[in-house]
């Protein structure tokens, strides 16, 4: 499948910055305006453009692995922050998205300061160059807010850059910063210009994906979106899972299944605009509060329609709640424009909703979720078919997680 990857990892870098946003606080588009940032860096010191594409999307998944981590920390009663395995998960993480150039240590190493006294206590020379880049974009940013900073802040931020130099911030990327940041360019990092920043900053980039590199890019995209809320935590990741069995089950071929996974993992992107107090609400939603959960399905379309070569997949990630005689939502159409994998997303998206625990019902079992299914099915909102065999398929799954698909497997 050749896709804009570019377009796909602005999409789920969006995400993230939404997730890290509403949950720890971090300014808007942080990752958009480190990967910006970056990459005019990365220019100006006539770095190639592999280079350059290397240090742009690991600055945009700078911080993939935050939530993760803190969530981790959180669960162990551990509260001071370890950098070494906020680095170390973002690496792995970011390594398994399909890349045709270098990203070692980028993400791993983006802490470090070149005196020495980071978290890996590598000294300058001992770390790439592009860690270096990222490293001095993210720490502006956090610590100055750019995207809302006046432009008479300009100098002094260059003369504590200046004065970090060979310090906190290596030569070459102090150097390279002072060069490009001027009133134009924290213009173009505002929340209002860096989405069309981005878009005409950060380099494009084809490439041919195959099974185990669509399910690698699924699986890393499902946990962004999970982290969303607690309720949801394994959502995304199990509609994936559920619907990768079900498809080994029709006898879809390897392609196909890691296409409907990574639909499945897609999903509830758009979703990730809605508050959570509505999403945590343990009481029935208000109409006005119904209306916007379910303007999460056009913001999942938004995201993944300007993607070039996702025009199938974004057509199953949008379509999980309309319904066969056309009563769903978001664009009401029935059982003449839903295909077959429509129509499994749907029954996989309930039948998970269905049986996962959330603030107004507990975990249900197999036998408690088929009879909710059998009863839409009743009433022509979705394929009966589909149903029976979800009830043969996921018994043996009752009250457990469905394993996620093995990298490599055929079948």
């Amino acid at each position: 499948m050749k896709i804009r990857m570019n377009e796909l990892i602005q999409a789920i870098g969006t995400a993230l910055d939404i997730v890290e946003h509403e949950l720890l606080g971090a300014s808007t588009y942080h990752g958009k305006r480190i990967a910006v940032l970056s990459s005019l860096m990365a220019k100006e010191l006539d770095m190639s453009d592999a280079e350059i594409k290397a240090i742009s999307t690991c600055a945009l998944f700078h911080d993939n692995a935050l939530t993760e981590y803190i969530r981790y920390k959180f669960s162990t009663n551990e509260r001071k922050m370890d950098f070494r395995l906020h680095c170390e998960y973002g690496q792995r993480n970011i390594e398994k998205i399909p890349f045709d150039f270098d990203i070692s240590g980028l993400i791993l190493y983006h802490h470090e300061h070149p005196d020495g006294k980071g978290p890996f206590k590598k000294k300058d020379g001992e770390f790439p160059v592009g860690a270096g880049i990222i490293a001095i974009a993210d720490m502006i940013d956090v610590e100055h807010h750019l995207q809302r900073i006046t432009a008479d802040k300009i100098p002094q931020i260059k003369a504590e850059v200046e004065k970090q130099s060979g310090i906190r911030f290596t030569k070459e990327a102090s150097g390279a910063f002072l060069a490009i940041f001027n009133e134009d360019v924290l213009e173009s990092l505002r929340d209002e210009n860096i989405i069309e920043t981005a878009a005409k900053v950060l380099p494009v980039w084809e490439v041919d994906i195959e099974g185990d590199e669509i399910i690698n890019i699924a699986a890393l995209a499902s946990k962004i979106i999970d982290y969303k809320s607690p309720f949801t935590k394994k959502h995304s990741e199990q509609i994936a899972n559920r619907a990768w069995l079900m498809s080994g089950y029709y006898g879809f071929d390897q392609q196909k299944r890691a296409k409907v996974y990574l639909a499945a993992a897609l999903h509830d992107l758009g979703k990730l605009a809605t508050p959570n107090e509505i999403l945590d609400k343990p009481a029935k939603l208000t109409d006005d509060e119904f209306e916007i959960i379910k303007a999460h399905v056009k913001g999942t379309y938004d995201m993944l329609s300007g993607i070039t070569g996702f025009e199938e997949i974004c057509h199953w990630a949008s379509s999980h709640h309309e319904k066969l005689n056309g009563s769903g939502y978001h664009f009401g159409i029935d059982e003449k424009e839903l295909d077959f994998v429509d129509r499994l997303l749907a029954c996989t998206d309930i039948y998970q909703a269905v049986s996962e625990e959330r603030p107004y019902h507990a975990r249900r079992s197999h036998e408690e979720t088929m009879p909710i299914l059998w009863s839409m099915a009743e009433k022509g909102f979705i394929d009966s078919k589909i149903v029976d065999d979800f009830d043969t398929v996921m018994a043996i799954y009752s009250n457990k997680d469905v394993p996620p698909p093995e990298v490599g497997a055929k079948n």
